[in-house]
């Protein structure tokens, strides 16, 4: 995808130093803009942007400590002199906090808070300082990275799916809130991600299981959502907000293989049938 429409531009991307984010961030920066690596491990973070040449900047923040946010908003713009793009993309996903992410009864209070400041309070606080930088641009697009679990029901991970269902009325808030004024902001709610991480960690046995709840062989590659990130902050986007745009393979459009199998069943035995 060529846009031609990001010269000019500068961005901020958090969670930026892997996965999507980086992913996202060499995008844009492949499309002409200038890219801030927000990323709470700076060297990381460092390493990420030396990657990308002279059109990035590393910054280490917190997304959920609004000083933090408060400085990173200010070395960008003393930088780049504005903002025109945010992609809220930083979440709890270490192990210490998503891999104790389980069932309400069992729930630890720590893990539940840190996943809301991380995950939802951390794209409030972005939002809450780069929009008046937008604002005096006159334009601006924000995306907020939610997931397909913030859509769906699971066994696990309450606290996550929680703030990325979340996202999803927070991105319409916010578009709502500052449309009139040129702001644009929308969501995408990916399915399964072959990032480094996930691969690192699920097995055969678990790459297949998802495989089996696809419509389309091939998961998303943080490269595939990166290209929807950067179509919905570019200008062949100009007229889409408020929206959320789910990238899963087919996941959701498919009826589950339990489901339908019983209900084959049911009707060649008789128990129901198309004339009933």
């Amino acid at each position: 995808m060529t846009t031609s429409s990001l010269h000019g531009r500068v961005a901020i991307v958090t969670g930026a130093a892997s996965g999507l984010g980086f992913a996202t961030a060499r995008r844009l920066v492949s499309e002409g803009a200038k890219v801030a690596i927000a990323d709470i491990d700076g060297r990381r973070a460092s390493a990420a942007a030396s990657d990308l040449g002279d059109a990035a900047i590393a910054l280490e923040v917190d997304v959920s400590d609004e000083q933090s946010v408060r400085g990173m908003v200010a070395a960008v713009v003393e930088r780049f002199g504005q903002i025109d793009i945010v992609h809220n993309n930083a979440a709890a996903l270490g192990l210490d906090v998503l891999g104790r992410d389980g069932d309400v009864v069992d729930m630890d209070v720590d893990v539940w808070d840190r996943t809301m400041a991380v995950n939802l309070r951390g794209a409030m606080l972005v939002c809450k300082h780069a929009i008046p930088v937008m604002l005096s641009g006159g334009r601006g697009a924000i995306v907020n990275t939610s997931s397909l679990s913030g859509l769906l029901g699971e066994e696990s991970h309450l606290a996550y799916a929680c703030s990325k269902a979340a996202l999803l009325a927070f991105t319409r808030h916010v578009a709502n809130m500052h449309g009139a004024a040129g702001i644009r902001c929308n969501a995408v709610a990916p399915g399964l991600m072959l990032t480094d991480v996930a691969i690192e960690r699920l097995s055969e046995r678990h790459l297949k299981a998802f495989r089996s709840e696809r419509l389309l062989d091939n998961a998303a590659r943080p490269e595939d959502v990166a290209n929807l990130v950067v179509f919905l902050v570019s200008d062949l986007a100009s007229c889409i907000t408020g929206q959320t745009y789910v990238i899963d393979a087919g996941t959701m459009a498919k009826r589950p293989r339990a489901a339908m199998r019983m209900w084959e069943d049911m009707l060649r035995t008789g128990v129901v049938s198309f004339e009933d």
